[in-house]
């Protein structure tokens, strides 16, 4: 595919908004391998390719487990990988991206228990932002970045 257009080249202003949202999710507090698993499955879900290759290099450079990343599109069924903690975030992932009547009380509850209610809004601006990233590339066709080799 070719990419249709570029957002931050033909808008920067667009571009700072979501870059805006980025920074207040980075500087939140929320746990940074946390947030790429989050990201990672919202892409996985929304189909997007760029997203998937920044996100999971970056889980990886952060030292996330490749193993656990192998398996986080099926991580229901794979409890021992993954913390209670962790569950109700990705459960929250993909009710919120996917966000088909809303996100059901058991969902809401655990999430609530592990992260509490400053955590949980930290959480619901982490999803919302890479479900914004994940539209914008989508849409656009955004081209995969070169990797260097050699």
């Amino acid at each position: 595919m070719t990419q249709r257009l570029d957002v931050g080249a033909t808008d920067k202003g667009a571009h700072e908004a979501v870059l805006a949202m980025e920074r207040y999710v980075r500087g939140s507090g929320l746990d940074p391998l946390l947030y790429e698993l989050v990201k990672i499955r919202a892409s996985q879900l929304n189909g997007c390719a760029y997203c998937l290759d920044m996100h999971n290099r970056d889980a990886r450079a952060k030292g996330e487990d490749q193993r656990r990343l192998d398996v986080l599109s099926a991580w229901r069924e794979a409890p021992d990988l993954f913390s209670e903690r962790e569950r109700a975030a990705l459960a929250l992932t993909e009710q919120v991206t996917r966000i088909e009547g809303g996100v059901d009380d058991e969902v809401w509850r655990a999430v609530t228990e592990h992260f509490g209610d400053q955590g949980t809004v930290h959480l619901l601006m982490a999803i919302a932002t890479i479900n914004v990233w994940n539209r914008l590339a989508v849409a656009t066709h955004q081209d995969l970045p070169e990797l260097k080799h050699g």
